[in-house]
């Protein structure tokens, strides 16, 4: 009875640590679908190196978790995106963010803050790179008709503000005696007139394309990817309900360490800055950093939810070779750690603090109250 108890309650806490950063996830994307134009995004992270290049640095800012990234990285690939700029997206993004950075530096002391952005951009470009050798990563995007134009009013008032222009315009035809010459009030008064209604033209097409993106995200966006989200979140608690800390802490550092860090983290949900804290935990409690960096950089980059959408946006070919490039990068940039901390004789356990509640639990929760409503379809429907 307690397990069960201990479950729900990691449960409810995974899901309100997740929610706002995927509503956040869900309005970028969005927004992407309204204003950002496919050309834009086909043209600067289509294919070839420069393309995996610029979706890790793009990726890496961005102050998304591993949730929120996804509804982002699908309408990339939707709209263009090759599969291995969509993989660097995806790992430089979740790794790390301007918010994670700051964390980093205030629990794990300057010299993590700066190598764990230089790493998960590193990372995010080898596994692009890794990704590029898939055949799967030059087939097509899959077609989503579902997709469709919203026609507003805005045509109607278009051709209404031009039928007023020419009915504005003077008769000059070789019926009249003499060519009438409009009077200055009646010119005034006509451009006055397609000023105010192209600036009331312009406006509606704002709030119009604003608010088809946001539609877009609340109700298709959601519905693709609703089933992953849970059944990654359901892998999630069950990996932190019954797994143990110490079994992690059995393992203490070294390649095999890493291996078992990596193999627990796949199924896992957590964020690049909710992952900070607990890392310090482990290296406070005698894990190697280099095998706390492997935790930092593989948790937030796979989770179920993540892979079951690469699977079926990409193919299984890209998934496998997204799994080898993160664990690959991770491992390697962990040992350089390790190697590099006793090699400078740095003690990293010296510069790290106590952690706090990084998300107030009334945003969360009201957070996962919107999620819940859009999830669930009859009642959507009421309100959307």
């Amino acid at each position: 009875m307690n397990t069960f108890i201990l479950f729900f309650d990691n449960l409810l806490q995974l899901s309100l640590e997740a929610s706002p950063w995927l509503l956040l996830g869900l309005l970028i994307a969005g927004l992407m679908k309204a204003w950002v134009p496919t050309k834009i995004l086909s043209q600067h992270l289509g294919h070839g190196n420069k393309a995996i290049i610029k979706a890790a640095f793009i990726g890496a800012p961005l102050p998304l978790c591993s949730c929120g990234v996804i509804p982002v990285a699908t309408e990339l690939r939707r709209s263009g995106a090759s599969a291995p700029a969509t993989a660097a997206f995806l790992v430089a993004t979740p790794e790390t963010g301007v918010d994670s950075v700051s964390v980093s530096y205030a629990l794990l002391g300057p010299v993590l803050a700066i190598y764990r952005p230089v790493t998960a951009i590193l990372s995010a470009i080898f596994t692009g790179m890794i990704v590029a050798t898939s055949k799967e990563s030059f087939t097509r995007v899959k077609s989503h008709n579902t997709h469709s134009e919203l026609t507003t009013c805005c045509a109607k008032t278009t051709a209404a503000a031009k039928a007023e222009a020419e009915a504005a315009e003077p008769s000059n035809s070789c019926c009249a005696s003499k060519p009438t010459k409009p009077s200055h009030s009646v010119l005034n008064h006509s451009v006055l007139s397609h000023s105010v209604l192209s600036h009331s033209v312009l406006s509606h097409s704002v709030i119009a394309k604003t608010l088809a993106g946001i539609r877009y995200s609340a109700t298709q966006l959601i519905d693709d990817l609703v089933r992953w989200l849970l059944l990654g979140l359901l892998f999630a608690t069950a990996v932190r309900t019954f797994v143990p800390t110490s079994f992690l802490l059995s393992y203490g550092s070294g390649l095999g360490a890493m291996l078992v860090m990596i193999a627990l983290s796949i199924p896992m949900y957590i964020c690049a800055t909710a992952s900070t804290p607990i890392a310090a935990g482990f290296i406070m409690a005698g894990i190697s950093p280099g095998t706390a960096l492997v935790f930092m950089m593989a948790g937030p980059a796979t989770n179920i939810s993540t892979l079951g959408v690469i699977k079926n946006e990409m193919g299984s070919s890209v998934l496998i070779k997204y799994l080898l490039g993160i664990s690959i990068s991770a491992i390697s940039f962990g040992l350089l750690l390790d190697w590099g901390l006793v090699y400078f004789n740095i003690d990293i356990s010296q510069q790290m603090q106590h952690s706090h509640q990084l998300i107030p639990f009334w945003f969360g929760l009201t957070c996962l109250g919107v999620l819940t409503f859009l999830a669930i379809k009859p009642l959507r429907k009421l309100l959307i």
